[in-house]
């Protein structure tokens, strides 16, 4: 089984900044994508930001030049950095990754969600 747990969220002014952390356990093969994505009240949940093994990142054009995303592929690891807070970015946030697990019968490919934390960002 393959768990994400996330950190770091909570209640900022705009224009400040906080740091997402999300740390992949279980029984992992390899992590191909890890990625965030966020869900505003009433609305959706939309991509924010995704990153490949190979540090290959993608943004939404929302955030672009405000975020950044990292990973630790060692320690199986996704961050997101948050600078230049919108009230609009207000949203719980939430990881994902694309995992080979190990299972009793070989691997299987899965994609897991966190359980998701809360970013406020107040005007």
């Amino acid at each position: 089984q393959v768990q994400l747990v996330e950190s770091g969220g909570g209640l900022v002014q705009a224009g400040g900044s906080l740091r997402l952390s999300c740390a992949a356990s279980g029984s992992i093969a390899s992590i191909s994508a890890m990625g965030w994505s966020r869900q505003a009240p009433g609305k959706q949940r939309e991509l924010v930001a995704t990153i490949e093994s190979g540090v290959s990142a993608n943004y939404a054009d929302a955030v672009k030049g405000r975020f950044t995303i990292s990973r630790d592929n060692d320690k199986n690891t996704v961050a997101l950095q948050m600078n230049s807070l919108k009230p609009e970015d207000t949203a719980v946030y939430y990881c994902n990754a694309k995992v080979v697990a190990i299972t009793s019968r070989g691997y299987s490919y899965l994609e897991v969600w966190g359980q998701g934390t809360l970013v406020t960002v107040s005007s």
